[in-house]
């Protein structure tokens, strides 16, 4: 398959440093969780007012990427409703939404998804998000254990699928529907987008969605991850598609990315990325702690492996790591990636904008010339540095 490009839609907020609300973390700005004193980016940051995202998405989508991921949680506006904005805003582009599948009936999801298929004509994409921060969970008045949400995150997923194809009847643990439908089934059938570290999170991938998501961790530990997955999908008589969130920094040369990449750490304050390093440490996700090991708190020795760098998760939740070079260095993690079976990179940077720009007119054409792009042939031979590198791996 070839690689799929995707952004992000910030609409947790966006700024020129490293921005650490979204995903589970608590904004340092935000009420009562205000630290004084204490602030996670510049005194400009850019509110996530539809103006703002519609550049964002009109931008994602002239320079060729297929779909924004809009992210879900307390310190971010609403997918659904932001994202159905911005489709009267662009015409190709793509939305996919992350949910949570504890906090709305599978029926409804199903109802909405059908709905919005219609209205934007077939742009809809869904990221299902289970959740693994215990606080943010009950926030939303959800107390079930890390195990029992991804248990009933099968049960929801058996529900949406079947009230698509409904009438459908169902009776678990945590859900009991009967004649689960929808008036007319979402045309194209939105494709499923799931991410999870634990072994029952990845059962669940295996079992009942199209696409499993990881964060960007090293190759060794990416492969690994994708050969599990996929084994526990043959078990069911099913194929997955394989993706990963990452953020990027990527400029002409490779010493003006990595002075960018010193620039966000220089601006992190040091008691927000302990606020930070202290809050995560209390999530129960999986992947979440696998971030957390990969800088382990420190602000030295953040290159983890060839051009990946984890300073984002030093006070960032969720997705820790961007790709830092060239712009041909850059497409050599992706080729090097795309070897080992991820077709989907959901990207961004700081600030959104500018970075999609980068991105764009900068890795796109390298990966275009090499072929790797959607209805694109290879005008060179694959990169000796990302052949290597494959291979080292």
């Amino acid at each position: 398959m070839p690689v799929h490009l995707h952004w992000f839609l910030p609409t947790s907020g966006d700024s020129r440093d490293v921005v650490g609300a979204g995903h589970a973390v608590a904004d340092p700005l935000a009420g009562s969780l205000r630290t004084p004193g204490v602030h996670a980016v510049r005194d400009v940051p850019r509110e996530p007012d539809v103006e703002y995202l519609a550049q964002v998405a009109r931008a994602a989508e002239q320079l060729g990427f297929e779909a924004v991921l809009t992210p879900t949680g307390t310190w971010c506006e609403d997918a659904w409703l932001v994202t159905a904005a911005l489709t009267r805003e662009t015409t190709r582009l793509k939305f996919l939404v992350a949910f949570r599948p504890g906090l709305i009936s599978p029926t409804l999801a199903a109802q909405m998804a059908a709905t919005y298929q219609r209205l934007s004509r077939g742009r809809l994409l869904l990221n299902v998000v289970t959740g693994g921060d215990v606080a943010e969970q009950r926030r939303f008045g959800d107390w079930l254990d890390h195990d029992q949400r991804y248990e009933r995150t099968a049960e929801f997923l058996r529900i949406l699928r079947g009230a698509w194809d409904g009438p459908f009847d169902h009776e678990g643990p945590h859900y009991r529907v009967a004649g689960a439908t929808v008036s007319r089934p979402p045309v194209p059938v939105p494709p499923l987008f799931f991410g999870g570290a634990s072994p029952i999170a990845q059962r669940v991938a295996a079992e009942h969605v199209d696409t499993y998501l990881t964060w960007g961790e090293p190759p060794a530990a990416v492969a690994e991850r994708i050969a599990r997955v996929r084994e526990l999908a043959a078990g069911f008589g099913r194929t997955l598609t394989f993706g990963i969130r990452l953020h990027v920094i990527t400029r002409d040369t490779a010493a003006q990315a990595w002075a960018e990449a010193d620039r966000l750490l220089a601006a992190m304050d040091p008691r927000v990325v302990a606020a930070a390093q202290e809050r995560m440490r209390t999530a129960d996700s999986e992947g979440q702690r696998r971030m957390a090991a990969l800088h382990g708190g420190r602000r030295d020795g953040l290159e983890i492996s060839p051009n990946l760098w984890a300073g984002y998760g030093l006070v960032r939740g969720g997705a820790g790591t961007a790709l830092v070079g060239s712009h041909e260095q850059v497409a050599d993690r992706i080729e090097e990636y795309h070897a080992l079976g991820l077709d989907h990179f959901i990207l961004s940077g700081q600030p959104h904008l500018e970075e999609a720009y980068w991105f764009g007119e900068g890795v796109r054409p390298v990966l275009a010339a090499r072929g790797l792009l959607p209805g694109t042939a290879p005008a060179v031979p694959p990169s000796a540095g990302a052949l290597a590198a494959t291979s080292a791996s």
